[in-house]
């Protein structure tokens, strides 16, 4: 009976330091292995906007899978904060990615990317949080930081944004163009 007691105590306080040495990493700024934000991005993460999902007028999917939860933010009538792994694109060389919490307060945790695009696939010509412009010169985080609060840096007619220099009609043609892959279905 005593050594019984004595192997459950080994336990306890086993699963104890597990505890405290969890809390500790995530404290400090750590990172468990089944957090979110471990993201590897790469050319190939990037896909042909016919392989995501078409909402009002851009694409969006979800790099962890939960693209119900980037549908529900998108479609959110009050805003929403979007999920962790949210990949939004108005147009193939533009994209914007929803990194963990803390990953950049400035920029809600979105990271910018401008892309290379051709039929053999994308490349990351640039990408960070607040240093990216696009082909045109525009910095990516100082037209989405005009939007309300509550649409988490997303930018449509009706959200604050300055409203971009092209017509809907204008973005569709560039959008059915993605050269990586064979055009985008209505």
């Amino acid at each position: 009976m005593k050594q019984g007691i004595k192997i459950m105590a080994g336990k306890s306080r086993n699963i104890l330091i597990a505890k405290i040495a969890l809390a500790a990493s995530l404290l400090f700024g750590g990172s468990v292995a089944t957090q979110a934000d471990e993201l590897k991005i790469t050319d190939d993460t990037f896909k042909c906007l016919a392989e995501m999902t078409k909402v009002k007028h851009f694409f969006v999917d979800n790099l962890l899978g939960d693209l119900e939860a980037t549908l529900a933010a998108v479609n959110a009538p009050d805003g929403a904060v979007y999920p962790v792994g949210s990949v939004v694109s108005l147009v193939p060389t533009e994209v914007m990615i929803k990194r963990h919490k803390g990953w950049q307060p400035r920029t809600n945790d979105w990271e910018f990317f401008e892309l290379n695009v051709s039929a053999a696939g994308s490349t990351i010509k640039v990408r960070g949080a607040d240093e990216v412009f696009n082909r045109f010169g525009g910095n990516c985080f100082e037209c989405h930081k005009l939007a309300e609060p509550k649409y988490d840096l997303i930018c449509e007619m009706e959200h604050g944004c300055d409203p971009l220099p092209f017509t809907r009609e204008q973005i569709a043609a560039v959008q059915q163009q993605d050269p990586r892959c064979t055009g985008i279905k209505e």
